[in-house]
């Protein structure tokens, strides 16, 4: 009798938006829905998703993302117009579109997509981060702490082989 994994599996990562986080200081980050049509399935299970330039914005008490481009696949249906830019609704509750619009709109916050993967297989989700621009002097450090990681790195590779 085979035993099945009981461990999670990782989700799918489908695209990832690297500048993000190197714009922005994350304090919080929560998974939300998305409300896709039929061509952008079938374009996102083909790795033609954007998320550079992408953010979340909040109107009429409801989460939309803007700026995310899926590529239409030349087999698409041909009766819908693929409009690849068209305003995304993002699925949250209640209680945390709430908190969103109370951070945004009194402390100054942004809402950005971070990265878009697969839940259970056919979910596609989206990470948002939420979080405030960073300064240039915190990236300079940013970029200094991530090179030494990469010198101290190779020093103790180095260091491994003559021992």
């Amino acid at each position: 009798m085979v035993k099945k994994n009981s461990k999670k599996a990782a989700p799918a990562t489908i695209a990832r938006n690297k500048r993000a986080t190197f714009e922005y200081r994350f304090e919080e980050k929560m998974e939300a829905g998305i409300s896709l049509m039929g061509w952008e399935v079938k374009s996102i299970r083909m790795g033609k998703v954007n998320l550079s330039d992408c953010y979340v914005f909040l109107k009429n008490g409801e989460a939309f993302m803007h700026g995310c481009t899926i590529i239409p696949l030349n087999t698409a249906s041909t009766h819908v117009v693929c409009d690849p830019i068209r305003l995304k609704k993002l699925l949250l509750s209640r209680k945390e579109l709430d908190k969103l619009a109370g951070l945004v709109e009194r402390q100054g916050y942004s809402i950005i997509p971070i990265s878009m993967y697969w839940r259970k297989g056919a979910w596609v989700k989206v990470e948002i981060g939420l979080g405030k621009g960073k300064k240039d002097h915190d990236k300079r450090e940013d970029t200094k702490a991530r090179e030494w990681q990469v010198e101290k790195a190779r020093v103790m590779k180095k260091e491994k082989t003559r021992g």
